[in-house]
């Protein structure tokens, strides 16, 4: 996002634009100016407090970027759990994700302007020389061309542009002598051959060291990229060509972006997510404001503020008119299918769109980005993180975050529109977020599932881009920052590029080809530049105002109790509403009364069925009345034909010596036992049962009286395991899965069926474990005798006095730490319920690639939205609305096989394997532990 406003000025719109040289430097100041009149409902934060909160941001970067140097650099990015560097070729393949790595120390390069906008210039003055000294970009990997432009072009150019401003003012970067730009322009000639392309759209991928298509490049076979690959080009290229005369890259950059906007669908004026490089085919006809396409509209209006050009301005407002007639379902944005723009395309969300209640700011149009931002919030404050995907109804749908910045990045922006403490209040949310749920010993590691609160080993450069980034100044005070922010802009990936580029090297003509166009008109262009009139009301209290009707949606779209019917009378002479138990999709008349309601029913691929109402479309208010009430009592009906068989995965956390809760580990339920969501969390120490498989009376009961069983799975039913270790006086149960090297990192998570009879009589709790993460367990017991675990339906705080308590003396430091690092580097973290292809949603748009499906269980009508305070409205007759929400795969089967009925999707790393790497890990920090000393 940038902080420069686009357009006509700060007051209302006036009939000439103003001279295009002026449009930028304008802009920059409307936020600003507007600020300054506005009062905002909430009690103000104190300067004390915003500069408390202000340095705990800074100590919050240190703790990152300084583990990265200490432990990592100088590879590509951290890996928090195990103390060491991500080296692409090194580690385990992660797909798609990996496409960003290229060898060139990417996280220092990402975070080079960072340390300047937090004050650290010695720090980058550092960081400068070690990129001059020690990154090489003539490396023998394929990178994405995106994420090699966004993050490390782009982090060359913020860099350079800080240096030279650093420079002006005499005290720092004094030997600059514009290396960084060099670099630059050679990663730029590097990256031009992916445009070879007739269409001018560039190829995904390319080969630092061997280009495009040549046999060593391993590339250039790709036919199919996203729109926002294609289309986030534009801020980094035509700076490189401002700042260095070569224009070449400028033109290579927007001559993608017209044959994206000409093959745009014309009657929506909205783009599909995937298109073909060679034909401008699209392959993916869904569009949203999300993953695959986000970039493509930022890019659009903030290349406008940059360089000047009218028509990337008519561009994005043509696009956005179309958003907000199609895509945008306040507080909702859902993607549509672009031929068919009334018909949504999937049920879901994802978490990239954050960024648009930001860009929003940036067009002017306050409002809905209230809405949508306050939206995400109440998710956010539901699972303490934005999960990677959710279903219109708020449920979980991809349950990991990777720490990304969307969410603070449209924070701050509706704060420098509104003023409104509110905004640093969730700012505050934020930090104590990811001190208490993300931060580890040597960093800050994504969440692989907001439900348990495990961890993933990944720690992605943009998280010190832009999180660090953007939390600083929503607490900085002008005077806190060495520079004038208002004089920049912000990449996507929120590095810094020097608004007084729009008038430099011009050499680029300007061909307006938009206005041919005559669907547009001037209404287009009201919201151009934040306007105070609008924006900031007499009312002190509007954003509140706004936000107000939304602050129970999420609760309220799982609705509890039973919908009661209008107390009111009908209308003389009317029928009966439809109630939702007598519906019958078969039946024309009822399908007629549907369609009055303004309900709309959609026949899935599946043979599901999925209704979506659009209050605008009823008949009457009456009848939109009608069908929100038949809205809400399918899904209380769905909710009832469920009968609680889906269950949220569990916890085991050891919580002993040396793991003190560090090591989570996912667990799948059973359909019989304790319910630990409902009951305390159960507690004790571990012992094996005799005999191991727990199917017949065991034999040393005195071992497992008092304490959590270990079983093995097989040879018998799961309920008649629980029965055995409960008579034997076991407080809980874990089964431990036979099938060796099985995980949850590959496998989908089931829960544990009862034999068929009642099972009241099991009073105890009872976890499933695959045979990774058992292994865990298995291992510990071998190394320390005692292993205390809880177990519990999310995974607990750390207690920071227990590890205090039980710190060894300084003369057992060096064999302890081993230990430690052991534990840290044992963190097997939760399921991803998805399927391996779905999970690959990274860190920008070109991740989402998945096809747009749902795992919710077949059954009739379903899909999305309850939320009883908006225009817009569906349902889901497939799952039940739960606090833990999302579905999980049922398998029923029984310990009479031992095989599990899932596919693993790719071969899991065996025991043997990582125990080798568990000494490993051990091996190396005792070398690094003698260096030191």
């Amino acid at each position: 996002m940038s902080e420069a406003g686009g357009g006509r000025g700060c007051g209302s719109p006036v009939p000439q634009r103003a001279p295009w040289s002026l449009v930028a430097a304008t802009a920059a100041l409307c936020l600003v100016s507007a600020t300054s009149v506005w009062t905002a409902g909430a009690a103000p934060m104190s300067r004390e407090e915003k500069q408390k909160l202000g340095n705990q941001v800074l100590e919050m970067f240190d703790h990152a970027y300084g583990n990265y140097m200490e432990h990592a650099y100088p590879a590509d990015e951290l890996m928090p759990l195990t103390c060491r560097g991500r080296v692409r070729g090194q580690e385990p393949s992660r797909g798609d994700v990996d496409d960003a790595l290229g060898k060139f120390s990417l996280t220092l390069i990402d975070s080079l302007d960072t340390l300047v906008v937090l004050n650290k210039t010695k720090e980058f003055e550092d960081a400068v020389r070690k990129v001059l000294r020690d990154v090489n970009l003539d490396n023998d990997v394929v990178v994405s061309v995106f994420e090699t432009n966004i993050r490390v072009l782009g982090g060359l150019l913020g860099g350079h542009s800080l240096a030279i401003m650093l420079k002006e003012k005499g005290e720092y970067m004094q030997w600059y002598n514009d290396e960084l730009l060099q670099m630059a322009k050679q990663l730029g000639y590097k990256l031009l051959p992916a445009f070879n392309t007739t269409s001018g759209l560039p190829y995904p991928r390319i080969n630092l060291k061997f280009g495009i298509r040549k046999p060593e490049a391993r590339t250039g076979t790709e036919t199919d990229t996203c729109t926002a690959c294609a289309g986030t080009l534009i801020l980094e290229f035509a700076a490189l060509s401002r700042f260095t005369g070569a224009t070449i890259f400028e033109e290579y950059a927007r001559k993608a972006l017209d044959f994206l906007w000409e093959k745009r669908q014309r009657s929506s004026n909205l783009v599909g997510v995937t298109i073909n490089i060679h034909t401008g085919d699209w392959v993916r006809k869904d569009s949203g404001v999300g993953a695959g396409i986000d970039s493509y509209y930022e890019y659009l209006l903030k290349a406008y503020v940059l360089l000047g050009d009218d028509s990337f301005l008519e561009r994005f407002n043509t696009h956005y008119d179309a958003i907000m007639r199609y895509i945008s379902q306040p507080p909702l944005l859902l993607d549509v299918h672009i031929h068919k723009p009334m018909l949504n395309a999937r049920t879901w969300m994802d978490a990239l769109l954050a960024f648009f209640p930001g860009l929003q700011v940036l067009k002017g149009d306050i409002r809905p980005a209230i809405e949508t931002h306050e939206m995400l919030y109440q998710v956010i404050k539901k699972h303490n993180f934005l999960p990677e995907a959710f279903t219109t109804d708020f449920r979980v749908h991809w349950a990991q975050h990777p720490l990304r910045p969307e969410f603070a990045e449209s924070t701050y922006f509706l704060y420098k529109a509104t003023g409104d403490p509110y905004y640093l209040e969730v700012g505050k949310t934020l930090i104590e977020n990811l001190n208490k749920y993300a931060r580890v010993p040597c960093g800050f590691a994504a969440m692989k599932d907001v439900r348990t609160g495990s961890h993933e080993d990944r720690m992605d450069s943009f998280f010190l881009a832009e999180m660090f980034k953007y939390l600083y100044l929503l607490f900085a005070d002008k005077e806190d920052i060495i520079f004038d922010i208002e004089d920049y802009i912000f990449t996507t990936e929120a590095h810094l590029l020097p608004l007084w580029l729009s008038t430099t090297n011009q050499s680029i003509s300007k061909k307006n080809i938009t206005s041919e166009y005559t669907e547009l008109d001037d209404s287009n262009f009201d919201w151009t530049c934040p306007n105070t009139q609008i924006l900031f009301p007499n009312d002190p209290l509007y954003a509140q105002s706004i936000r107000e009707p939304l602050k129970n949606v999420v609760d309220k779209s799982c609705p509890r109790g039973i919908i009661r019917v209008r107390e009111e009378s009908f209308r003389s002479g009317a029928k009966p509403p439809l109630r939702a138990r007598d519906f019958m999709a078969t039946n024309p008349e009822h399908l007629e009364i549907l369609k009055k309601m303004g309900v709309s029913l959609i026949h899935l691929k599946d043979g599901r069925v999925q209704l979506v109402q659009h209050a605008i479309q009823a008949a009457s208010s009456i009848d939109a009345e009608d069908g929100l009430r038949f809205m809400q009592e399918m899904i209380e009906l769905s909710s009832q034909q469920q009968k609680e068989q889906q269950l949220p995965p569990r916890a085991v956390q050891i919580v002993s010596h040396p793991f003190f809760g560090r090591v989570v580990l996912t667990a799948g339920p059973a359909q019989f036992g304790l319910d630990l969501s409902k009951h305390k969390e159960t507690r004790g120490f571990v012992a094996s049962s005799k005999p191991y498989n727990g199917c017949s009376e065991l034999t040393n009961p005195e071992a497992v009286m008092g304490k959590i069983a270990l079983i093995q799975r097989g040879q018998c039913m799961f309920a008649e395991k629980a029965r055995n270790i409960q008579n034997a006086g076991a407080i809980g149960g874990i089964v431990i899965d036979d099938n060796e090297g099985s995980s949850s990192d590959t496998a989908p998570l089931f829960q544990m069926a009862g034999d068929g009879k009642d099972t009241d009589d099991i009073k105890i709790p009872m976890l499933f474990l695959f045979s990774k993460e058992g292994s865990i367990i298995l291992d510990a017991i071998r190394e320390y005798e005692e292993v205390e675990v809880l177990l519990s339906d999310k995974a607990k705080d750390r207690d920071p006095e227990m590890e205090n308590e039980e710190q060894p003396s300084e003369n057992d430091s060096q064999n302890q730490s081993a230990e430690q690092m052991t534990s840290i580097s044992q963190e097997v973290d939760l399921v991803d319920q998805e399927s391996p292809e779905e999970s690959s949603l990274k860190s920008h748009p070109e991740s989402l690639s998945p096809a747009d499906t749902d795992n919710a269980a077949s059954v009739s009508p379903s899909e999305q939205n309850s939320n009883p305070t908006e225009n817009h409205e569906t349902t889901s007759l497939d799952g039940e609305c739960t606090d833990l929400d999302n579905q999980l795969q049922e398998q029923s089967e029984t310990e009479e096989d031992s095989n599990p009925n899932v596919s693993w999707g790719e071969k899991v790393q065996p025991i043997d394997s990582i125990l080798a790497d568990w000494n490993e890990d051990i091996e190396a920090f005792e070398m690094m532990e003698k260096d030191e000393l």
